[in-house]
């Protein structure tokens, strides 16, 4: 089916055909065939890079160019600025695009402006909560990666959201993506939609397990070079044709091992010219590093590999995705979270670890839905002849078990995770507090309006319910507001799901403040960090003797201590480890040093700094609401968490582009505040900071605003 033959505008047509896409593929031909066009609900299950994102781009496109909008909701903030780039491109249409994935307590009703707007599943659920105007002029919903609704994490958000905008936007047009999904049927009927499955791709995908230097395929078998160790075989083989490869490994500790063994192989085969390019962009890493995983992941990258994970800062791992886009990087060896939605595709996919270890079970096999997404990242459209993926069995049975369970496996089908006490606690406080269910029966209607419910019986959730309706009138968030069954949220109630925070977290911070109204520093850290929304650090063999020493040393400075014999000591522990952390990096201690005191990458310790700050921030609105004296102190935490910097900085960090490490430089050479500065001679601060940040720095001082 020709683009021409759309019925689309003739800017739409003449913008795709620029882009050299004159002709749809198959699955986009069968969506508009089965009334995508028609505003018909779809639910397209089809192999990555088969063009599931440009079946919602048609449907956003015919509506938006009719004065409507659309929202495009994704699991991942990186997914999220991949696809606004994408989007971005319709602005020579005049369509205005937008993206928002960060706090979540804010209204933003100037996204309303934009007619497509790209948000996380968390933040279209807070923008829902702040009641924001905008949202009930959505005429198009998609759903990127619906299968997502099976994760135990984020699918109640997203379950949730998805039945909230049904509800405020029923006549909207409902387009579901997901590239690996075996209920496809039960998910569309769900949304009433029609099922689009295919198993098309415009490259063709070869599933294998290598065994004694062979891998072996459906119906062929190939030899391939031998390099004693099978991963570097696999590698070199594809490299030989010109190709890329994705090493898929089960711990972050693996994908760097990993890397830096294959580096060493790979950069013999390198040319002069990448070697010398490969260096610039291992410079680049550097510059922005600080860390020993930093320069850990510089000199693999001079050796034209790389490692990737959540551990590595997210500018580092940009950089690597960059690197492997323009071919530089030959191989990436990563964490399975690459595979989760990131268009980063290559020649081969090699599976070098198909277990991974989960806590009260040991080492288990990984899903069949999980080593198909991994599969899915191989093959590059008019790049590569064909995509392979490949196994490693180390004997005959293994073979034979990995072609049975995952070459010809089943994928297993998704299944709502909606009903446990995790999930419903915070999303039955913010259904009664935004209006959307003011009565028991009110509450249970809308769950039957649920993917859960849809898959079982209601009942099964009222005795969870009913708890935790008896937890959040115990806790002041909800009351009974008539003598027939009304209920509405209090004050508190309404603040806490605006902050977007689980119920028992505001309540540990309330109760904390109340019995210690006078919390030092520490035992305000170490209170967010005894609240569900923070995950905390993992105590290892070694960490118990220091942290029992340190709770030792600074026992009157927490909110309360748990006897060392109960139940709860150990957690406390885990707890107070966190907290330490936080500390440690608001009084500057040296990123290396955090990474190795605590065994954390740059990338977990930007994550749990920005989830403490986002806790101490909803502290500062909590402490304010109740009046207590706290307030100050938490509002000044909050900044320094954000930046990481002693209080004696905070004056510098008004200033734009001024960040931990230049504060302190400045601070050092006796800029210890806005109004030193505004004295400052030019050339001393461009020996201080730099000639382009000292310049900025005199443009930002200039203005009264600073």
């Amino acid at each position: 089916m020709k683009i021409s033959e759309l019925g689309l505008s003739r800017e739409v047509i003449e913008h795709y055909q620029r882009s050299g896409i004159s002709e749809l593929y198959p699955p986009q031909g069968e969506a508009v065939e089965r009334g995508l066009l028609k505003r018909k609900n779809i639910m397209a299950a089809v192999p990555t890079a088969s063009g599931k994102t440009m079946i919602a781009e048609l449907a956003m496109l015919h509506s938006v160019l009719d004065g409507g909008k659309a929202i495009y909701i994704v699991p991942l903030r990186a997914l999220a600025s991949e696809k606004y780039e994408r989007f971005s491109q319709f602005r020579s249409l005049g369509i205005k695009v937008g993206i928002s994935t960060g706090d979540l307590d804010t209204r933003e009703e100037y996204l309303g402006s934009n007619d497509i707007i790209v948000v996380t599943s968390e933040k279209m659920d807070s923008l829902m909560r702040n009641d924001v105007a905008w949202v009930r002029e959505i005429t198009v919903i998609v759903v990127d990666e619906i299968h997502l609704i099976d994760s135990a994490n984020r699918g109640p958000t997203l379950e949730i959201a998805i039945a909230k905008l049904r509800r405020a936007n029923p006549d909207a047009h409902i387009i579901a993506l997901s590239a690996t999904i075996s209920n496809a049927n039960e998910v569309a009927k769900w949304l009433d939609a029609v099922p689009i499955k295919s198993d098309w791709r415009p490259v063709d995908l070869r599933e294998g397990v290598l065994l004694d230097g062979v891998i072996n395929f459906e119906g062929e078998s190939r030899e391939i070079i031998d390099h004693k160790d099978n991963a570097i075989s696999l590698v070199m083989d594809t490299l030989k044709d010109g190709g890329q490869c994705l090493v898929f490994e089960s711990t972050r500790r693996f994908s760097e091992k990993t890397a830096e063994k294959i580096g060493k192989a790979v950069v013999k085969v390198l040319e002069e010219d990448t070697i010398g390019e490969l260096k610039n962009l291992a410079s680049e890493i550097r510059s922005t590093s600080g860390t020993e995983l930093g320069e850990r992941l510089a000199k693999t990258v001079e050796n034209g590999s790389a490692f990737h994970h959540a551990g590595l800062k997210p500018e580092h791992r940009r950089l690597v995705e960059g690197g492997f886009k323009e071919n530089l990087i030959k191989i990436i060896s990563s964490t399975p979270t690459l595979a989760a939605g990131i268009n980063l595709p290559a020649r081969r996919v090699i599976i070098k670890n198909y277990r991974r270890y989960e806590p009260n079970r040991g080492s288990v096999p990984i899903p069949v839905l999980e080593y198909k997404q991994m599969c899915g990242r191989a093959g590059r459209p008019e790049l590569d002849p064909y995509g392979e993926s490949v196994l490693i069995a180390k004997g005959p049975e293994e073979f034979d078990w990995l072609m049975e369970n995952y070459v010809f496996g089943r994928l297993e089908d998704i299944w709502s995770k909606l009903g446990t006490e995790n999930a419903l606690r915070t999303h039955i406080l913010s259904l009664i507090a935004g209006r959307v269910a003011e009565t028991r029966s009110g509450l249970m209607k809308f769950l039957g309006e649920t993917f859960y419910a849809f898959q079982q019986n209601t009942w099964d959730l009222e005795r969870i319910v009913d708890k935790m309706l008896h937890l959040l009138y115990d806790k002041d968030m909800i009351y009974e507001s008539n003598e027939n069954g009304g209920i509405s949220a209090t004050e508190l109630g309404r603040l806490v799901s605006k902050l977007y925070i689980d119920p028992l977290s505001a309540s540990t911070i309330i109760e904390g403040l109340k019995a210690r109204p006078s919390v030092p520093d520490l035992g305000l850290l170490h209170l967010i960090c005894k609240t569900p929304d923070i995950h905390l650090l993992y105590l290892k063999s070694n960490d118990y003797s220091w942290i029992r020493d340190f709770v030792y040393d600074n026992h009157n400075k927490f909110v309360e201590v748990p006897d060392e014999f109960s139940n709860d000591y150990e957690w406390f522990l885990s707890e107070v480890k966190t907290a330490v952390m936080i500390n440690d990096w608001i009084t500057e201690t040296d990123e290396n040093e955090i990474t190795g005191k605590f065994g954390v990458g740059p990338g977990d310790i930007r994550s749990i700094v920005e989830m403490s700050e986002w806790i101490m921030h909803s502290t500062v609105q909590l402490s304010n609401f109740l009046g207590l004296q706290t307030t100050p102190m938490a509002r000044e935490l909050s900044v320094r968490i954000k930046y990481g910097v002693e209080r004696e900085l905070l004056d510098l960090l008004r200033i734009k582009g001024v960040g931990r490490v230049r504060a302190r430089r400045l601070y050092n050479a006796g800029y210890t505040d806005v109004r030193r500065l505004r004295g400052a001679n030019l050339r001393d601060l461009k020996r201080i900071v730099g000639d382009k940040i000292a310049e900025n720095i005199m443009r930002e001082i200039s203005t009264e605003e600073v």
